[in-house]
């Protein structure tokens, strides 16, 4: 069963995390909420307080196969601020591993050289940010092994895709079936 990690750092926007792992979790695969911070304590952008499964320093990243980065602002700077999540990102990169990004966040995937060659999307404003991208405006974008979306108002569609990576058409089917999606 593949595994999952969401990195959870304050001021990361609720809605893409958490629908995230929602939505991962009803289709049975396993996501961690990984908080970057010292503590499992993680503050959302909109003053939302939520407890993470573990922390960073606690993880053992060699037991995931996805690594996941919410946007939302200042969360997205301080994932990219976190010299560990800059090294995971590469490291799954690098070696096959699904990395995926919504809304601010595929920026960090820019910084970290992810994106170099790769079809990207992210929130409207970031585009110059996704280094070595051919931009894409689409909702959802999935190239190989990065997926990227837009926004909080696409994060269903980003965590369907997610889904959709692990799993075949038919679980994909059924859950948009449970979760009354069109």
């Amino acid at each position: 069963m593949s595994k999952t990690a969401i990195f959870m750092a304050d001021g990361c926007e609720e809605i893409e995390g958490l629908t995230v792992v929602d939505i991962l979790r009803r289709a049975d695969l396993t996501i961690d909420m990984v908080s970057t911070n010292e503590t499992d304590t993680v503050t959302g952008s909109h003053g939302i307080t939520f407890h993470a499964d573990t922390t960073f320093k606690q993880a053992d990243m060699d037991s995931y196969d996805a690594i996941i980065l919410p946007g939302g602002m200042p969360g997205t700077l301080n994932l990219g601020a976190h010299e560990g999540v800059n090294s995971a990102i590469r490291s799954f990169a690098e070696s096959g591993k699904l990395v995926a990004a919504i809304c601010a966040a595929p920026s960090v995937l820019g910084a970290a050289g992810i994106l170099k060659g790769k079809r990207a999307t992210c929130h409207p404003g970031f585009e110059e940010k996704l280094t070595g991208a051919a931009f894409c405006g689409d909702t959802v974008v999935t190239d190989k092994n990065v997926i990227t979306s837009r926004g909080m108002g696409t994060a269903i569609d980003f965590a369907l895709a997610i889904v959709a990576y692990f799993r075949d058409d038919a679980a994909v089917a059924d859950l948009k079936q449970k979760l009354v999606y069109q």
